[in-house]
């Protein structure tokens, strides 16, 4: 659902812009044209009332040269188109038709003798003078603004209407041919998010133009590596871990004939902690990748200071074998009001124990023997934190041990321990973090997200499975001694 949401969220982002531009481009090359034509048919109006006026003076000019009589004018005036607007003003002074010019400037133009154009009010008059005999006739033709304008007014309309459906033509096509680009590309985004997400299934359908259909093989050309790569990763991962049955097998049986030691007991444990990790691995590995996307990623829930006693007591006797001094600070459930109750976080008894023993795992392989060490366990304010100290000679930049790989060398370390821990803790919304401990080693401070209170009876459904492996009477006894 959000990735159809955000996909239909930038199409029309991308198609909406093609679109604008279509539209911007358009309208400028709209502009481009309508402007001087424009300019060009306000000249051509005035041009044309001009000729209007001139082509009546022209009808009226042979009249005028074989008769003065007013009657005979007077029909002549009638019979022209838009007569209104023109005037004969005799020599002696009578005026047939309608005037505009005053009598100076129509006494100027009679002592001229060529046509003029005068300004009059509301437009201009264009006056032709006729000599008859010692007389002039004037012939006024008026030409007022309002004739030009209203067919200027009828031209930018017209022309307007034409820009606006050109602009409106122009970006409707390109919004077509937008639509079938976005569409490619948007198969495209929405199928690379799916491989990101972990299906490796997803193929597209090439199409659109050359450069998309293009990107679409090769969308798929890589789809088939990856999916080839996870394939072949997947069946290494099975193989390889299917070969360690065979000594796991030979090292149960050994450690069966141990007998009934202490000794025995831890070993036989870790037999079999070993040998439910090799048959995780092998039914993760056979499961792939789409089904652990589909799998939920925290099944169940455990109380973390039990499971840190726990684990503390298996590394107890080993310990005791190195003479490693240890201490165990941690809240004591059940122990009255001054409990801080259970302290439960959103992972599996095993998931946490494997942790911890990473990290004591750590304290035992790279510190000398006779080094101390201790495990605090303290929570509050929705979180829980466990903090492990050793008394080592710690590392020259301790806040970069948990970066992966960073623990390589000649120590033995393969560098992925506290990357692995830290992957842990973010999954669940908490953290590692490592500095120098107080004891003089490393310290490494994890941070978990804790739960809602359960109840008891959870709590004992969901306790770690190695806890009926270690003997009761040694783990109060570490107990106690760590208090």
């Amino acid at each position: 659902m959000s990735r159809d949401t955000e996909g239909t969220r930038r199409a029309p982002g991308m198609r909406w812009a093609l679109a604008r531009v279509a539209f911007a481009v358009t309208s400028m090359v709209a502009l481009a044209f309508l402007v001087p034509l424009g300019v060009a048919m306000e000249h051509l109006a005035a041009q044309n009332a001009r000729n209007q006026a001139e082509s009546k003076i022209t009808a009226l000019e042979p009249l005028l040269a074989v008769t003065t009589d007013k009657s005979d004018l007077r029909d002549a005036l009638a019979t022209l188109s838009g007569g209104d607007d023109v005037g004969i003003r005799l020599s002696d002074q009578t005026l047939l038709g309608t005037n505009h010019a005053n009598p100076a400037q129509l006494a100027a133009v009679a002592q001229s003798g060529r046509a003029t154009t005068l300004a009059v009010p509301g437009g201009q008059e264009l006056v032709q003078p006729e000599l008859v005999g010692s007389g002039t006739n004037l012939i006024e033709v008026y030409l007022p603004d309002s004739a030009s304008t209203h067919d200027l007014a009828e031209a930018w309309l017209t022309l307007s209407g034409v820009a606006v459906v050109l602009v409106l033509g122009s970006t409707l096509v390109a919004d077509r041919l937008a639509t079938r680009v976005v569409g490619s590309a948007r198969h495209l985004a929405d199928a690379s998010q799916q491989l990101g997400e972990g299906d490796t299934s997803v193929r597209v359908e090439p199409h659109g133009p050359r450069e998309l259909a293009e990107a679409g093989d090769a969308f798929n050309a890589m789809a088939d590596r990856v999916e080839q790569l996870i394939t072949a990763e997947r069946e290494m991962v099975a193989d390889l871990s299917h070969r360690l049955r065979t000594p796991l097998t030979a090292l149960r049986l050994n450690a069966a004939g141990l007998g009934e030691g202490q000794a025995a007991r831890q070993t036989q444990e870790s037999v079999m902690r070993l040998e439910l990790e090799v048959d995780k691995i092998i039914r993760t590995a056979r499961a792939g990748t789409q089904s652990r996307a589909t799998t939920p990623i925290t099944s169940a829930v455990c109380e973390v200071s039990a499971v840190a006693r726990e684990r503390i007591a298996f590394w107890s006797a080993l310990a005791e074998d190195q003479e490693r001094p240890w201490r165990f600070f941690g809240p004591v459930l059940g122990a009255g009001d001054a409990s801080p109750g259970p302290a439960m976080v959103a992972i599996s008894a095993q998931e946490l124990g494997a942790a911890l023993d990473t990290l004591l795992g750590n304290i035992f392989r790279h510190t000398p023997e006779g080094t101390g060490f201790q495990v605090t366990v303290h929570h509050g304010d929705g979180a829980v934190a466990v903090l492990i100290d050793d008394a080592g000679p710690g590392l020259s930049e301790p806040r970069n041990a948990v970066k992966r790989g960073a623990g390589t060398g000649g120590t033995g370390s393969t560098g992925l321990g506290l990357d692995i821990v830290r992957k842990l803790a973010e999954r669940v919304g908490g953290s590692l973090n490592t500095d120098r401990s107080p004891l003089g080693g490393l310290q490494v401070h994890v941070t978990l997200p804790t739960l809602e209170p359960r109840s008891a009876s959870t709590q004992q459904r969901t306790a770690s499975p190695w806890a009926s492996r270690v003997p009761r009477a040694r783990r109060a006894d570490r107990g106690a001694a760590s208090r």
